[in-house]
């Protein structure tokens, strides 16, 4: 599938994907501020922004999106960092591809699925989604009538603002969704799924530098699975973005900042 993207800066290749409901904007402020350090690309991965939808929306799907992205930039080697769903797309390219891969990033998120995957994070998921799909907004004349239309069934400002930055305007001032809900409602529990668990004589992943960044106030990176990740990436090193959420990339921008153009120097 041809994503679309956006690039910016001059120097090593370091791709940033983004999350559930994302897209490239979420990370334009971060891409800029390591312009001079890196050429940053940066992604909409499929169903999301303004790449192409699809029924199909798994990890396997979305690594080898990445895949045939790198081949159309003619990149070699580059270095990989993810936020949340596009965390977990890093990881199994990191896994299927580890040649390919400089060095790898993933921002709070464990690459592996919860023991249950409906959990409070899923019904969250599976309640915005299908208030997307439910909410008619074809009558509605601005923004501001979409949030008073969404207000009721998602109480986060922050999320609804999220969610918002999914809209785009038609012709004759009618509204549409750029996001795929439908099929990503399908393959929600793909979504929420992850890396196999490491088994006896699971192969470890090795060659480049791994750095998982934590959200201080987030739950998305459960410590309980640090023996998990070090089985796949023995050289995996942890850090926690202070004064942070799961979105520490807006949380705390100098933090993760910092947290890239450090890891460039590997």
């Amino acid at each position: 599938m041809k994503l679309f993207y956006r690039k910016y800066g001059e120097g090593p290749p370091l791709m940033i994907l983004h999350g559930l409901y994302g897209s490239s904007d979420n990370w334009v402020t971060i891409a800029k501020a390591v312009s001079r350090k890196f050429t940053v690309y940066l992604p909409d991965l499929r169903n999301h922004g303004l790449s192409p939808h699809s029924d199909l929306h798994d990890y396997d799907a979305l690594s080898a999106d990445i895949y045939e992205l790198a081949g159309e930039l003619g990149l070699d080697k580059f270095f990989l960092a993810g936020h949340s769903m596009g965390g977990k797309t890093a990881a199994f390219f990191a896994v299927r591809w580890p040649g390919k891969t400089q060095g790898l990033i993933i921002a709070d998120i464990s690459p592996f699925a919860a023991p249950d995957i409906k959990t409070p994070e899923y019904n969250q998921h599976l309640s915005i989604l299908k208030t997307i799909i439910d909410t008619d907004i074809s009558s509605a004349g601005s923004r501001s009538d979409i949030e008073i239309l969404l207000r009721g069934k998602i109480t986060s400002a922050r999320t609804r603002g999220m969610i918002m930055k999914n809209l785009q305007r038609m012709p004759g001032n009618k509204f549409t969704w750029k996001i795929n809900a439908p099929a990503l409602l399908r393959n929600l529990e793909k979504i929420m799924s992850g890396l196999p668990r490491p088994s006896v004589n699971y192969p470890s992943v090795t060659g480049f530098p791994v750095l998982f960044l934590k959200g201080e106030n987030s739950e998305y990176l459960p410590d309980s699975d640090r023996s998990d990740i070090l089985k796949v990436f023995p050289a995996a090193e942890m850090q926690i973005i202070r004064n942070a959420g799961h979105w520490i990339h807006s949380d705390n921008p100098e933090a993760v900042i910092k947290a890239l153009v450090d890891f460039g120097d590997h």
